[in-house]
């Protein structure tokens, strides 16, 4: 590649799922090497909430796939588990940001309801287990 040529660019930090941030470098060309133009990206949709379904108004809506579609917008694929749709846009940054903040918000609602279930598990289980030896039905050779 030649670099010589009055190539602009522009980095673009992205925050991976891990955690990590990276930045990425864009250079761009209004020409491709090919010679022909460059392809224009899709228009990105109005801001929506992406975790309510279009069909069903579910909130259960989750990205199944997602790429890049410039530098500003992502492409991506979401599903719903309620009505079994699946459904392709492409969005703004902002836009998936906040998307992103809504599953956090699930996630976290999720891991709160996964902790209280295993402590009533829990408890019931040690409940039973004290009727059990109060009642004289746990012998030395049960365990």
């Amino acid at each position: 590649m030649d670099s010589n040529g009055d190539n602009s660019h522009f980095t673009k930090r992205v925050t991976l799922p891990s955690g990590k941030t990276i930045e990425v470098v864009y250079f761009t060309d209004d020409v491709h090497p090919s010679g022909a133009e460059a392809p224009a990206h899709a228009p990105a949709e109005q801001q929506q909430d992406l975790h309510l379904c279009v069909e069903c108004d579910s909130e259960l809506v989750y990205p199944v796939q997602w790429e890049e579609a410039g530098p500003e917008n992502w492409s991506v694929l979401l599903h719903c588990p309620n009505c079994a749709v699946f459904r392709e846009g492409v969005f703004t940054q902002d836009n998936v940001e906040l998307f992103d903040e809504e599953l956090d918000r699930g996630a976290d609602v999720l891991a709160r309801d996964y902790k209280r279930l295993m402590r009533a598990n829990m408890a019931d289980e040690i409940d039973r287990f004290v009727g059990a030896l109060a009642a004289g039905a746990i012998l030395p050779e049960d365990f």
